[in-house]
């Protein structure tokens, strides 16, 4: 099982990117899915969140209104659409997912980040 994310670059303040991740291999139920982001010196944070069925979604405070996380189930694929980019939006942006194997092991999985830099 694997995430792969795509999407990140470099943006000028106030532009807008989006972020894809698609989880592939044995994968037999992909649950919630969500974004984190690692800026220098800083912890890693949850950016937003979604159940599988997508009813329930939480955003960090920063990023409220600005962006938004949307999931294709047929696709095992989340999205993150990030508009009114500021430069403290700034990170790698890490993607996670609950996934329930077809050997029947639960386990929570990591991307491997992509970098999102934005410009003043």
């Amino acid at each position: 099982v694997q995430l792969v994310e795509s999407g990140g670059g470099l943006v000028q303040a106030g532009g807008s990117l989006r972020l894809s991740c698609a989880a592939s291999g044995s994968t037999f139920s992909v649950y919630a899915m969500g974004w984190y982001r690692q800026a220098p010196g800083k912890q890693r944070e949850l950016v937003a969140a979604s159940t599988r069925g997508g009813s329930r979604t939480n955003y960090a405070d920063s990023v409220k209104g600005r962006f938004t996380i949307s999931r294709d189930n047929a696709k095992n694929t989340v999205y993150l659409q990030m508009n009114s980019l500021v430069p403290e939006d700034t990170a790698v942006y890490y993607c996670n997912a609950g996934i329930l194997s077809t050997d029947w092991v639960r386990g929570d999985y990591w991307g491997q980040g992509t970098q999102v830099t934005v410009s003043s």
